[in-house]
């Protein structure tokens, strides 16, 4: 099934709701998102509706999806800017101009269908076109039990960078930072 990578648009936020929604939801999303199904589903639609308007307006961070034919969500990501100066949102304060991956989903059911490789590459691709700053690598932090995610960022190109973090909730637990360079 041929699926469509695209930015989210201004008042998709319904659409953006029901995604994240559905990922909370997965077996492994209590390793993979810092948040609950039941604190997201509580959240007003105004809380939607800003996240997604910000997102689509690609001013400090941009969320990815992935359409099929019918124009059903089957995967996201969300790409945020960081620099030295910015406050830490997550893992250590950015060293360089980068971009932080986040909120990584794809259905179950578009799982090995190519839409992880679409959404990383749209992802990157405008990672690399930011000019104020330009980025020097792209980065993000992956539960150090959730190896099937490992094994996707290490063929995507990914490297361990070598720095974790606690896991919020569970600090003997511990997230690996993962890095592309711009080469």
């Amino acid at each position: 099934m041929e699926h469509r990578i695209r930015a989210v648009r201004t008042g998709e936020w319904e659409k953006t709701r029901e995604i994240r929604l559905a990922a909370l939801q997965d077996p492994v999303a209590p390793i993979a998102f810092l948040d609950t199904y039941e604190h997201a589903e509580g959240r007003p639609a105004e809380y939607w509706q800003e996240t997604t308007d910000a997102a689509a307006s690609g001013v400090g961070f941009r969320q990815f999806v992935a359409e099929d034919a019918e124009g059903r969500w089957v995967g996201t990501v969300t790409v945020m800017v960081e620099g030295p100066a910015d406050d830490v949102r997550f893992g250590e304060p950015a060293k360089v101009d980068q971009t932080h991956l986040v909120g990584v989903f794809v259905r179950p059911e578009a799982r090995g269908s190519g839409v992880t490789e679409g959404l990383f590459r749209a992802a990157v691709a405008w990672s690399w076109a930011l000019t104020e700053p330009p980025v020097e690598r792209v980065r993000l932090y992956v539960h150090e039990r959730n190896g099937r995610a490992m094994a996707f960022y290490r063929r995507f190109g990914f490297v361990p960078s070598g720095d974790s973090v606690p896991v919020p909730s569970d600090p003997s637990v511990r997230e690996f930072e993962y890095e592309l360079r711009r080469f």
